[in-house]
Parts: C-alpha cells; structure tokens; sequence
C-alpha cells in the first residue's frame, strides 16, 4: 500500500496534477477542493482555472491556496471548460492528470487507487477510472451510479457506449495527451460543449489500453442547471464528433454510431425525466427509437420513462388545481424523500453491482463488439467492390 503521508517515501511518488475547471462555482468549489486536498496520496498540484467567473469562486480559491500551496489559481476571460483544462495541463508538471469538476468531489483513496493501478500496470496502460455515485447537494448518494468493469482495448465498447459517463472519474498518462491531443475547443465554438471528455477518452482508447478501480470513489453531483442538463448543446457535441469518427473510418459499419446514438439519446431521456422535462423525455425517447429500432425495447427503462411521462403530462392539468405550486411530482417527491433515510455509499454495495442490468450488458457488449463489429484496423481496409472482387479472381 502506497503511504504518501511520510514525505520521504511521497517524494519517491509521481506527480499527479489535479485540474479543476470553475465558472461560476462559488457554491461548490470548497467543499471540491477540500476532497482533493484530502486525499490519502498527498503528492498533488491543484490547478485551478477560473474561467471568467462573475461570483465569489477566485475569492474562495484564493483563500484555500493561502492554507494550502499545492493549490494554484490560474485566471481566463470565459473560453468553456476545454480551454479551461488545457491551460490547467499546459502549466502543469505531473507525471498523471487528474481532471475534476468544479461541483464533484473525491473520496479519500480515490488518487491513491489510481496511482497504484498504474504503477502495477505497463506503459501500454493510459488511462484508469474508478466508480462514481450520483449525489445531491448535501454530497449525500442519490442511488444512481456508473461501475463499470470494462478494461484492456476499450475503443469500439466506448464508441458504442460511453461507459465512464463523467469528467472527474479518470487518471491519464500525461505522455497520452502528448500524443493524442488536449481537449477538443472546437466542439464549444461549433455550439456544441458538452462531449469533450468522450472525445479525448476515445482518441486515448485508440492507442492505450483503460484499467479500473472497482470501487466507488468520486461524488458525481447532479444538478438541474449544470452544464450536463443543455441536452441540445450535448447532442450537437455528438454529432460533431462522429463527423470526425466518420472521416477518420469511412469503412466503420453504421449499426456502431446507430447503437452509440440510441445510447446517448436513452441517457438524455432519463436526464430530462430526472428534471422534470416530460415533454423533453419523451422527444429524446423518440430519437433513441429514430436512430435504432430495435435495441432500446430491451431495456426496462423506456417503458418506465413512457410511462411516467406520459401520465404526467396527462395528469398536470388536474394535479396543478389541488397543489399549489402547480407541480404535482415536485410535492410527491419531497413527500416521498422526508419518509426515506438518508443512503450512504455502503447501500450501493458490490452485489447490487454484480446483479445490476446494465453493468451486465456493458460487460457483454465489451466482449462480443470486437469480434461482431471489427476494430479500428479491420475498418482502415478499403471496401472491395464487386466488379473488382470478380476481376482479381482471373
């Protein structure tokens, strides 16, 4: 076990440089920052990069820097959380980068898991990621979370699906990002934020191998006015990338970006169900189906989605008379939330892991999506045509 806590063994440790993008972020950044500096691996930098905020967010950073000198506070005229990152990774120095956003927060062995997973791996290895639970304000687990086991050549399960699904879970060689590239400013200038971090997972998954941590150790904050809940922008954002994907191999069979689409689009429906957006859930629900037919009837969560939508859009005209705000779900739901205890981490438990569907199937379509859909080198092989197949036969 790794034990940065005595300064001569952490001095022997690598750097790991810790990049925090903040806009705006006065509500959260300390309660971030302070998981970081909490970690069990003490041989941190914690850039952070103000990207224009208007509120109280450099005070606050400033005043942690002044407690703590391995936090440093860079500033930027607001240029999107891309730009914001690369200038973080353009003034780092550390051998790995450890990306986070301004409202998550690490659990105390996050890094130091991380770190242990790479220094156990070969070089072949670029990026590892741990598990992550979705929490509310009050950093309490909300009962969603992403734990997937999936490892080794990752590129055409990540195309198919985006299994890590977050920007504050990962570790990366910081050599990959010499090679593969920084984060992707365009996709903002092209109104399209919002799929920067699947981008540079992919363009690292096409030359590296992943490694996880199986085990839940970041807070994934879900919040109705963050950047994740512009579902337009994120849908823009995939599209732009697959133009790229597309160019690059021409030759890739389209069942991969129909099955990707579909994904992405089930996962926009639930977002907009768990804010409320009926109407929103149901047009995200119609583009999964539009992109593919058949694989989204397979999963439990579009009939729940349907269902639930529906009647609430049905509903409303009656619920807005007897409730005074007008909103029937939001009194039910905080009805509901007071009668409930409060989860902790230990609830979502390995079993609940083992048995979960989804983790299931992504562990499936890891294994069979090589062999059924081809890899990157198969598709670089120029399509024969008919007439051409004939002729080299005599």
């Amino acid at each position: 076990m790794i034990t940065p806590n005595c300064d001569r063994v952490a001095s022997t440790l690598p750097l790991v440089s810790v990049i925090i993008p903040a806009y705006n972020a006065e509500a959260f950044i300390e309660k971030t920052l302070k998981s970081v500096l909490s970690q069990t691996y003490q041989n941190l930098e914690v850039l952070v990069v103000d990207d224009g905020s208007q509120d109280r967010t450099p005070e606050i950073i400033k005043s942690i820097a002044q407690q703590d000198k391995r936090v440093v506070l860079l500033q930027q005229k607001n240029a999107g959380v891309a730009a914001a990152r690369n200038l973080g990774i353009e003034k780092s120095q550390g051998e790995f980068i450890a990306p986070i956003d301004a409202d998550d927060i690490w659990y105390p062995e996050n890094i130091e898991k991380q770190v242990q997973c790479f220094l156990a791996s070969d070089p072949s290895v670029g990026l590892v990621y741990s598990w992550s639970v979705d929490i509310d304000e009050n950093d309490s687990p909300t009962g969603g979370f992403r734990a997937a086991k999936i490892e080794g050549e990752v590129y055409v399960t990540l195309l198919c699906h985006d299994f890590i699904a977050n920007a504050s879970c990962v570790l990366i060689r910081r050599s990959c990002l010499d090679k593969c590239g920084s984060y992707n400013c365009q996709l903002r200038e092209q109104k399209g934020q919002g799929g920067e971090d699947w981008d540079i997972y992919l363009r690292i998954a096409e030359n590296y191998q992943f490694r996880v941590v199986p085990e839940f150790m970041v807070g994934y904050r879900k919040r109705p006015n963050s950047m994740s809940c512009d579902y337009d922008s994120m849908a823009k954002s995939r599209d732009l990338i697959w133009q790229s994907i597309r160019k690059k191999y021409p030759n890739m069979p389209a069942v991969i970006q129909q099955l990707s689409n579909s994904s992405f689009y089930m996962h926009l429906a639930s977002e907009s169900s768990r804010c409320a957006r009926d109407k929103s859930t149901l047009f995200w629900v119609y583009k999964a189906l539009q992109a593919d037919l058949i694989t989204p009837f397979f999963r439990l969560g579009l009939y729940l989605l349907l269902i639930k939508a529906i009647f609430k859009i049905v509903a409303y005209p009656v619920m807005s008379l007897i409730w005074t705000d007008h909103w029937f779900w939001g009194e039910l739901k905080q009805k509901l939330k007071s009668n409930n205890r409060v989860l902790r981490i230990e609830d979502i438990n390995q079993r609940k892991v083992t048995t979960n569907f989804k983790v299931l199937a992504e562990k499936v379509l890891h294994k069979i999506a090589p062999l059924v859909l081809g890899t990157p080198k198969t598709w670089q092989i120029p399509k024969i045509k008919k007439h051409e197949r004939i002729s080299s036969i005599y």
